[in-house]
């Protein structure tokens, strides 16, 4: 049994690590699309996403399988309990580009405009995080995984600062309202992708540390 439950365990793992390269992408395409304006490339996240979709369900039905015929324990139940909850963040994180996409494809179809916060800085701070959380989770190296979790701290306040800037310039020039709103929007699709690039980064230290530590910042 110890040959084929390896075997199933290295194939999950490489589905995972697919979904990883696949999802990193179609942030990548996404923030591109918008910060380019490119309305083709918009369209192309939101087609491809039917494909992260399937993939999603593909690792959590042989997460599934793996716990009803092997019944793992100690680690190896913690790699399928964290591959579970990593799957599921990376489907989320998939939906969250899809989502910027589509305000791309809105704004590209426009004049242009001017983004009058730093969303450049922020989507450059959110994508490393996200490569840094699935490096991490690679290597099973948990000192990076405690970087991202740290990094956290400053998209949110980067996300804080839009919205601040974004009230300002409503205030001052009420016809610009439906535009700055769109743009509000990826900050906060952004602000989410770090948040779910932290609980990666929080479950590789689960599976390599055995230990839990969401809700322990500031302790």
């Amino acid at each position: 049994m110890s040959v084929h439950f390896q075997r199933e365990i290295d194939g999950l793992r490489r589905h995972l690590l697919s979904l990883c390269a696949v999802v990193d992408e179609q942030v990548q395409l996404a923030v591109r699309a918008l910060m380019n304006r490119d309305e083709e490339l918009a369209r192309e996240v939101r087609q491809r996403d039917a494909d992260v979709d399937q993939r999603e369900v593909e690792v959590e039905e042989e997460c599934l399988k793996i716990l009803a015929l092997y019944q793992p324990v100690a680690v190896d139940l913690r790699f399928i309990v964290s591959a579970l909850k990593i799957n599921n963040d990376l489907e989320r994180i998939g939906d969250l580009a899809v989502n910027i996409a589509r305000k791309a494809r809105v704004l590209a179809a426009g004049p242009p405009v001017a983004i009058p916060f730093d969303l450049a800085e922020m989507s450059e701070k959110t994508q490393a995080m996200l490569r840094d959380s699935l490096d991490a989770m690679v290597n099973l190296d948990t000192k990076l995984a405690n970087e991202v979790c740290r990094r956290d701290n400053e998209i949110d306040r980067m996300k804080r600062d839009a919205r601040h800037q974004a009230e300002e310039l409503i205030a001052a020039d009420p016809d610009q309202t439906s535009i700055l709103l769109r743009l509000l929007a990826v900050s906060r699709n952004l602000e989410r992708i770090a948040d779910l690039a932290t609980n990666i980064a929080e479950d590789v230290i689960y599976l390599v540390d055995g230990k839990i530590i969401r809700h322990q910042e500031g302790e």
